[in-house]
C-alpha cells in the first residue's frame, strides 16, 4: 500500500521516512529515478498500521525472518513481491505483517462479499482500510479490527 507526497522546500529524505513510518533506504528503492527536489512526487509506503519494516542482516533468510517474527514465510514473500527462493540481500528493507493484521490475496472469482466474510470484517472499515478494492487476483487485501 502506497501514497504519493510531493516533496516540499525543507524536507529531507530521513524526515519523509520519519513522517511515514519507513525508513530513507525504503523511499530511494521506491523512487530510484527520483532527483528528490523540490515539487516532486514520489511513493511512499503507508506500512505503520499494517506491518512492520525490517532491515536484512548478513546471513538472514525469509524463513529465519518468518519465523523471528512469527508469520508464514509465503506471507512474507508475497507481500514483497519475491520468491520464497529469491537471495535476500542485506542492507535492504522488506515488510514485516503485523500480528494484529489479517491479509489476503485476492483470486479469481472474489466477490467483495466473499473477502468480506473470509476476513470476518465490516465493510465499511474493510473499505475505509483499503483505498482501492479491484478484485483483480493478486491484489493485496488487509484487515485490522
Amino acid at each position: 500500500m502506497y501514497d504519493v507526497y510531493q516533496i516540499m522546500a525543507g524536507d529531507t529524505i530521513d524526515a519523509i521516512a520519519n513522517k511515514f513510518g519507513t525508513n530513507s533506504s525504503v523511499i530511494r528503492q521506491l523512487n530510484p529515478n527520483s532527483g528528490f527536489g523540490v515539487g516532486s512526487m514520489i511513493v511512499v509506503p503507508v506500512t505503520n498500521q499494517y506491518f512492520d519494516i525490517y532491515t536484512i542482516k548478513k546471513g538472514d533468510s525469509l524463513y529465519e525472518i518468518a519465523r523471528k517474527y512469527n508469520t508464514d514465510y509465503n506471507l512474507l514473500a508475497m507481500l514483497n513481491g519475491i520468491s520464497t527462493n529469491d537471495y535476500i540481500y542485506p542492507d535492504t528493507t522488506i515488510l514485516v505483517p503485523k500480528k494484529d493484521v489479517k491479509y489476503y490475496f485476492t483470486k479469481d472469482n472474489d466477490t467483495l462479499s466473499s473477502v468480506n466474510k473470509l476476513l470476518g470484517s465490516n465493510i465499511n472499515n474493510l473499505l475505509r482500510q483499503n483505498k482501492n478494492i479491484y478484485l483483480r487476483e493478486g491484489q493485496l487485501i488487509v484487515y485490522k479490527d
